[in-house]
């Protein structure tokens, strides 16, 4: 690098440290916390100002939000009502008659000799996503299975959790597996069903496991547990130093509960660090280097959608999320445990202490793979998830699934 190029670098991250030092400085809360979070992502976002303007930057972000078919995919859309009366919104793909599975020997020793109800695969999401994370499973599915995709409370379309905005109560992952059952209930109220989370959405659905283990035993044929955990996500360091982990675990509770508070004001300096937020959600989405930027420009999207104080309400959940004795629920049935190495946010290790509680599991663990796994290499995620499905007899071993996203990558089976 010559001289200038190193002086052009110095002065790009300064100016991105500047720029978080800002926002830090307007909000008036405890900076130090985010800033460990931010610092790796802003040498990364400072190198990129060094060649690409911030007009430049904003027409390219406009001209992907505008091209991105990414998340355009809609179902016939339903409402469920949770337990404390918050409105959850889902939308359902029923199957094109067809390519409707015929009653093969497998289906027909799974649910009898006459036809039996539709299988219904219900789609549960992740912590600030919604139900579009599942755009590429969801497009090569369609028409093959019945599917149910869902947005959690205060998530997407559904509305805010009305326990959280009458009441100040934080989220609980229990009042998640309640969720899902109320989706469930209205979207699927009868036949087998194929239950699918990633992260926040895995442990929705070993909530439910926990709060209705009757509901697991009658009507659930397989599972997939995509990026998530178990338990013990309080020891996760996010890919920080420990001194940084220290601070962000002490810290963070309170900076959330605060900026959440102040949501109008927050939400501005998001707005105003968008280069700054953007480089940290790709550290924290993605480990390709490769990744298309359209990909990694929805993901923002959909982060970005998430208001501050909905984050702040569901923070908590996570150092008290422990369902490990929930996992033996699953056991008499086909699973899919399914995680990127480079997960920064569920560590892999997680997926592999599920899958050493359930033996008969198949673990495949995605190189070159990162929290949001299932958009990073689409077509893994859905040639297992396709596979699950064939072993649970949901559909025919000959059906049809589209391979939507580019082959980038071999998956590890453990």
């Amino acid at each position: 690098m010559s001289e200038s190029s190193a002086e052009a670098a110095v002065a790009a991250v300064a100016s991105a440290s500047e720029a978080a030092a800002g926002w830090r400085r307007a909000t008036g809360l405890a900076g130090a916390a985010i800033g460990v979070i931010a610092a790796g992502a802003a040498a990364g976002v400072a190198i990129e100002r060094m060649t690409v303007g911030r007009g430049m930057r904003q027409k390219a972000r406009l001209a992907l939000d505008s091209a991105g078919p990414y998340g355009s995919l809609r179902g016939t859309p339903g409402k469920a009502y949770a337990d404390d009366g918050t409105e959850l919104y889902y939308e359902v793909d029923d199957v094109d008659p067809e390519s409707a599975p015929a009653l093969s020997p497998r289906r027909r020793r799974l649910f009898g000799r006459k036809a039996p109800a539709p299988v219904t695969v219900v789609f549960s999401h992740g912590y600030c996503l919604n139900q579009d994370s599942w755009h590429f499973q969801r497009a090569a599915l369609r028409g093959v299975v019945r599917t149910v995709h869902w947005d959690q409370r205060s998530h997407g379309r559904s509305a805010r959790g009305v326990a959280q905005t009458q009441e100040g109560r934080h989220v609980d992952i229990e009042q998640l597996g309640r969720d899902l059952k109320a989706v469930i209930d209205a979207a699927a109220p009868e036949g087998p069903l194929v239950l699918v989370g990633h992260s926040m959405g895995g442990m929705t659905v070993m909530a439910l496991a926990d709060e209705y283990p009757e509901l697991i035993r009658e009507r659930v044929v397989a599972t997939a547990l995509v990026g998530t955990s178990s338990g013990r996500l309080g020891e996760v360091n996010f890919g920080l130093p420990v001194a940084g982990v220290n601070a962000v675990r002490r810290v963070l509770p309170g900076v959330l509960k605060a900026l959440g508070q102040r949501a109008e004001l927050v939400e501005k300096g998001r707005r105003a660090t968008a280069d700054l937020f953007a480089g940290i959600i790709k550290r924290y989405s993605f480990s390709s280097r490769d990744v298309d930027p359209a990909i990694a420009r929805f993901a923002e999207r959909m982060i970005e959608g998430t208001p501050i104080d909905v984050v702040a309400e569901f923070y908590p959940a996570f150092a008290d999320h422990d369902k490990t004795e929930a996992l033996p629920l699953f056991t008499d049935m086909p699973v899919l445990v399914l995680a990127g190495v480079g997960d920064l946010v569920t560590p892999s290790e997680h997926s592999e202490a599920i899958a050493d509680l359930l033996p008969e599991a198949e673990l495949v663990l995605v190189p070159d793979a990162g929290h949001l796994v299932m958009l990073e290499h689409p077509e893994v995620v859905t040639d297992r998830l396709a596979d699950l499905l064939t072993r649970a007899g949901a559909v025919p071993a000959g059906a049809t699934v589209s391979g939507y996203g580019s082959t980038s990558s071999t998956a590890r089976r453990g």
